[in-house]
Formats: structure tokens, sequence, C-alpha cells
């Protein structure tokens, strides 16, 4: 599949606020690896630097003239964009810290992929149901409170109807701490009561179970800039979890109109310039691709090793050709409006 990506050529005005060094990027990630090397090399081959920051070492302060914030290697200057790689877990308040980081960035004018805004609407994800379901991007009926009784009334309402529920954190990844709750096969057994919620901070995320059948299956599609660019199947794994740290298979898979489209919809819900989008079937139609959850700081090494698109390129390509020229424009366009409304104090009004 060809991407539809500006070239090195449309990339040969970016460089004007630095004169004679190259633009200057900060991936921000609390570890280096596979895919980081991977973003570096890619910025380099555009002429571009990039270094790697973790949030936990960066700092607002307002003594830290003009902007007020402080990112290792970047003296007292801020970079001309950030690429957010990863966000190391923490305290409530050293999220919301790093989180500020970002927000604060984006505020100084600082291009910011994916942004604090939207990474916060797909790590929750309660807020992501909420969004698609206000998009009417088809996904699994879902129910999110802090009532346990609540959620012992809607797994004893689904289990009337023959269904099941998955229990998950409202935080997570990778597959961890998902239950399946509620009655298997044709003849449901008694009903189990509703796990305890303190291993989900008392919390109930309660999603609505696809059966995929015996070859069960799910689907990961990456989107960048809006449009969609990959795909994967995921087999096997953990039972009826399929993601690839629960030892899932990746599959390469045809990406064909209904699930661009409906993965290229989840992701604008959302407001990411990037996303992985998890999806699986329909067993009531098969043209209706269901989304399971959109990660916003998505990895992509198992999808890499199984399409010749080269994923970070792509994400670079994306980044430095439609998100720094864009907020270049704004920043102009701001400052233009703001030198009109000025009016000296020696004009003459009739």
């Amino acid at each position: 599949m060809s991407l539809d990506l500006p070239g090195l050529s449309d990339l040969s005005d970016l460089s004007a606020p630095r004169a004679q060094t190259s633009l200057r990027i900060a991936i921000m990630t609390d570890e280096t690896g596979w895919h980081t090397a991977r973003l570096k090399r890619a910025f380099r081959a555009r002429g571009a630097q990039a270094r790697c920051v973790d949030l936990a070492q960066c700092r607002i302060d307002t003594t830290w003239t003009p902007h007020g914030l402080m990112l290792p290697g970047f003296g007292r200057t801020l970079p001309d964009a950030v690429f957010v790689r990863g966000i190391a877990g923490g305290t409530f308040e050293q999220v919301t810290l790093r989180l500020g980081i970002l927000h604060a960035l984006r505020e100084a004018g600082v291009p910011v992929y994916n942004d604090a805004r939207a990474i916060e609407r797909s790590v929750d994800k309660s807020m992501t149901s909420f969004l698609l379901h206000r998009s009417g991007v088809p996904t699994p009926a879902t129910w999110v409170g802090e009532s346990a009784a609540f959620a012992q009334r809607v797994l004893m309402r689904e289990a009337a109807a023959g269904r099941r529920v998955v229990l998950k954190p409202l935080f997570g990844s990778q597959g961890h701490g998902l239950r399946r709750l509620g009655p298997a096969g044709a003849r449901p057994r008694a009903l189990a009561p509703l796990p305890s919620l303190k291993p989900y901070r008392d919390v109930a995320y309660l999603q609505r179970y696809v059966d995929a059948g015996r070859a069960g299956f799910d689907w990961r599609v990456l989107v960048i800039g809006g449009r969609a660019v990959a795909a994967m199947r995921r087999t096997g794994g953990k039972g009826w979890i399929h993601n690839v740290a629960q030892g899932a298979k990746c599959e390469a898979a045809e990406l064909d109109a209904a699930l661009a489209r409906t993965a290229i919809r989840a992701t604008e819900a959302l407001g990411l310039d990037y996303a992985g989008v998890d999806l699986i079937p329909d067993p009531d139609d098969a043209a209706r691709p269901l989304v399971l959850e959109v990660n916003g700081v998505a990895a992509w090494r198992g999808l890499q090793s199984v399409t010749a698109i080269d994923i970070a390129a792509a994400l670079v390509d994306d980044l430095l050709g439609r998100r720094l020229p864009a907020q270049r424009e704004a920043l102009a366009r701001a400052s233009d409006a703001s030198t009109a409304a000025v009016v000296p104090l020696h004009e003459r009004r009739g």
C-alpha cells in the first residue's frame, strides 16, 4: 500500500526559524529501545535532530525565561516539535504533572504529537467509549461507574439475555486485568457474583463481550494523519485475549474499506494524530467491524513485522509535513491578528 505523505521537498521551509540549524525534536519516552531508535533514524534521514526526553525529568519553572519550561538537553529553548512515545506511570500527581508539561508545550506553540488532550481521551477507556458512541462509531455496549450494585445488575441483565461482559481496568493496556464474566454455553450455570472492584480502583468498566468464535482474532489498524496505513490480524494468545503481549501472533491483513473507514472515524473522534485501533468482527454484520479500544501511544513492532511500510518514517513524515507547518501558520495568523488589533496612540480615528 502506498502512502500519500509529503516528501523531503515539501519540508524545505521548516527550518526558517533556525536558519543555520536543523529542526530539533523531543521524543518523550520513559524508556529507549526499538521504537525510539527507529524514530531517531527517521528524523535523522530528514535532516532533523531527535533527542529522547523523560517527562519525569522535565519541569515547569517560571524563572526559566522566557517560557517557563525546562526540558533536559534543550537549554533555555524549546524543541521545534514533540513526539510522545511513552509516559511513565506514577502517582496521580506525577501523571498530572507530566501531562501538564505536554499541555504547557502546546500552549507555548510547540506541536505535540499526540497532544495531552488526545492522550487523556484514549487512556481513559470510559471517555473513549463515550466519544466513540457520541460520534456514531460502532463499538460494543459499555457501562462505567463506581457502584458495584449497578455493575452487578448489568451483569445479571446481560446474563439473562445470554450474553457475557468483560471487566477491564479503566487505565490499562496489553490485555492485563481483563476478566470475562457471565455464563458460558447454551445452558447458563449459576451466575457468579461480581468480583471485588478493589483491583480496579473501585471503578467498574463493563463492556459487552463479542464472541469471535473458535477461530478468534481481532484487528489492529494503524491510522496516521487521517489515513489508515496498515493492518494486521492478531490470532491466538491467552485464550480469548489477542494482545501480542499475551502471546498472540501477527498476520498481515487486508485493509478493506469498512475496516479503514471505522478506524479513521475512531481516531478522529478522539482527536488523535495517530492511533492503533483495535477492532473485532461484528457477528451480526460482517461489514461492520466494532471498535474495542483506541491506543494513543501505540506500539507498532508487531505490525511492522508484517508490513512493508516503514511505520516510523510515515509517522515522522506526518509530523514534519502536516503538524509543524500547520502550527506555524496558526501562530503567524494569531500574530497578525494581534498586530492588527493594536491602534497606535498617534493614530487619529474619525
